[in-house]
């Protein structure tokens, strides 16, 4: 299957990672946003064809999916691009920076009978899969999630320490993570969702603190803490407090309240969430199916983000 990766940054990388470990497929054109760190990329992964220009990429004879890791901003519009062109597309977490952008997405797909995916990685961490199955099997129950996302982002920098050209968001990227994460493992909508954000960044105009609270009709609720000022630990960390346990998942990885480790390793072919990620995009389009994550399934986390950005105080 031939491949073009949209993105050349920290997470496009990851991606190019990944897709190594996968069979059968071929990245044949990196589009990314700087001439100089997109031809750099694309000689590190020996990838034959770049550009500055998506469009000239999905012009490539037999092209079939893409994978966007391109900025926030920008992904609406190019997955729109990608499903008219006639390419499958699987879009980085979020899928847009707003509902009605998300919307836009899902009706491009519907039009175009193409598998259109959302990067919400935490549906494949082997961590979160072993709860979803444990509940799935009815041996536990969330009673509530505590999560914490913490990073130390007082300049516009991206994951690698590199200077971003876009600028991140604490609900719309990474609030979506849990939000669209806590609606999943409890199977419900949040019935109650609703946040505060502390000040604004005089030079980047978004909140560096937020709070998020929400609750679903079977009573669960999940507690969720995000900020750019922490000088610490930094990443999500997830703790399910269960009728049946307590188990804290940092990415792929998972332990008990105790911090005894679980393993997690016989959960899935790999212990990499983003490879497991790209496999079931990669699947979906063989198989001709709708794939875990599919916008369609994600855009009932882009309507919670909506009203918790309605009631931010």
């Amino acid at each position: 299957m031939k491949v073009v990766m949209a993105g050349q940054g920290a997470f496009g990388q990851k991606h190019l990672d990944a897709m190594k470990n996968i069979d059968g497929i071929e990245v044949v054109s990196l589009a990314g946003g700087r001439a100089e760190t997109t031809k750099a990329v694309a000689e590190k992964y020996a990838i034959p064809h770049w550009t500055t220009d998506l469009a000239e990429s999905l012009k490539i004879p037999g092209v079939e999916a893409v994978l966007l890791a391109t900025p926030t901003q920008m992904h609406a519009d190019q997955a729109v691009m990608c499903l008219d062109a006639g390419k499958h597309v699987m879009v980085e977490i979020p899928m847009a920076d707003s509902l009605e952008d998300a919307e836009r997405i899902v009706d491009a797909q519907k039009r175009s009978g193409l598998v259109a995916m959302a990067g919400h990685t935490r549906r494949f961490n082997p961590s979160h899969q072993w709860i979803h199955n444990k509940i799935k099997a009815g041996e536990i129950k969330v009673q509530q999630m505590d999560v914490q996302t913490y990073f130390f982002r007082r300049t516009n920098m991206n994951a690698m320490g590199q200077a971003r050209s876009w600028t991140d968001h604490l609900l719309w990227h990474h609030a979506c993570h849990t939000v669209d994460l806590f609606q999943y493992q409890t199977g419900e909508i949040a019935s109650v969702a609703r946040g505060v954000q502390g000040p604004m960044h005089p030079e980047l105009g978004i909140a560096m603190d937020m709070s998020i609270q929400m609750k679903v009709p079977g009573g669960a609720i999940c507690t969720l803490s995000l900020s750019f000022n922490n000088d610490g630990p930094l990443g999500t960390f997830f703790r399910y407090i269960c009728d049946n346990g307590t188990y804290i998942a940092r990415y792929d990885d998972l332990f008990t309240g105790k911090e005894e480790p679980i393993d997690v390793s016989k959960v899935d072919v790999s212990m990499n969430g983003i490879e497991l990620q790209d496999r079931e995009f990669f699947a979906a389009i063989r198989e001709r199916r709708e794939p875990n994550a599919s916008v369609a399934q994600a855009l009932e986390a882009m309507r919670t983000l909506d009203r918790i950005e309605q009631s931010l105080l």
